[in-house]
């Protein structure tokens, strides 16, 4: 069984669109949603439509649920547009209004699948929690986080792909040809961002997670981005560095 994982959409549909193309080309059964499908751009409707659609399993992301309920921690810019994310989720009749927000509402925080773990933050705050690279110099917290790791954890939030190791190493997929196996090391894998790549370059990303290979595949898939960049621009609401970063990935 080969999965798509996908992560941090934020309502950039363009990249939506590249992904999900790049994903039917890939001999892909099932298609796993790992949160924060909205917030930042300019197509919150289309994005969590899409996903409603097309996503076997989607996981709660902290925009998702600041759409649902009062930011906690959000910045002016950050926050601003998730107030203007959730008047466009209103919009349409009241069976569509209902049914996005009936889903955002029924999404979980976490998923087990055997020994594999689906989350957006990480394994000890599903939803809140960022694993940057550098936490790796911390030994205590990362021993602590991977002790909630049955065997694989895949994750998203801080929009930077990669593998960590319980040895305190973070590997980035240029180090390992964009393939990393899997064994029986605990690991735990942040897919990426197909919306707002942060790791300096400026394609969406996605993970194929291969169970009979035993190995992951990190995906770049480019897109129209001065397209979402435009249209983020139109919006008074959507600050304009939302767009400006999506040029540099970062």
């Amino acid at each position: 069984m080969r999965q798509a994982l996908i992560s941090d959409i934020h309502s950039n549909f363009e990249a939506l669109q590249a992904v999900l193309a790049d994903i039917s080309s890939q001999n892909v059964d099932k298609l796993i949603c790992l949160g924060d499908v909205v917030g930042y751009g300019p197509n919150p409707c289309e994005c969590l439509e899409t996903v409603m659609r097309r996503a076997e399993l989607t996981i709660m992301g902290n925009h998702d649920q600041a759409a649902l309920f009062d930011p906690d921690g959000f910045n002016p810019v950050a926050l601003r547009a998730i107030y203007w994310t959730r008047d466009r989720l209103d919009a349409g009749s009241a069976s569509v209004v209902n049914r996005r927000w009936d889903f955002l509402s029924e999404l979980p925080k976490m998923h087990t699948q055997d020994k594999v773990m689906f989350v957006h933050g990480s394994p000890r705050d599903p939803t809140n929690e960022y694993v940057f690279p550098e936490f790796i110099y911390d030994k205590s917290k990362m021993d602590n986080i991977f002790s909630r790791v049955t065997q694989y954890c895949f994750q998203g939030h801080t929009h930077m792909p990669g593998v960590f190791t319980p040895d305190l190493e973070f590997i980035k997929p240029s180090q390992c040809d964009n393939v990393f196996p899997l064994g029986k090391e605990k690991l735990m894998v942040n897919v990426g961002s197909v919306g707002q790549p942060r790791d300096e370059d400026n394609r969406a990303c996605y993970v194929i997670l291969d169970h009979d290979a035993k190995k992951i595949f990190f995906r770049r898939v480019e897109y129209d981005f001065e397209a979402t960049i435009k249209k983020i621009y139109s919006f008074s609401e959507l600050d304009r560095m939302l767009g400006d970063r999506l040029r540099t990935g970062r």
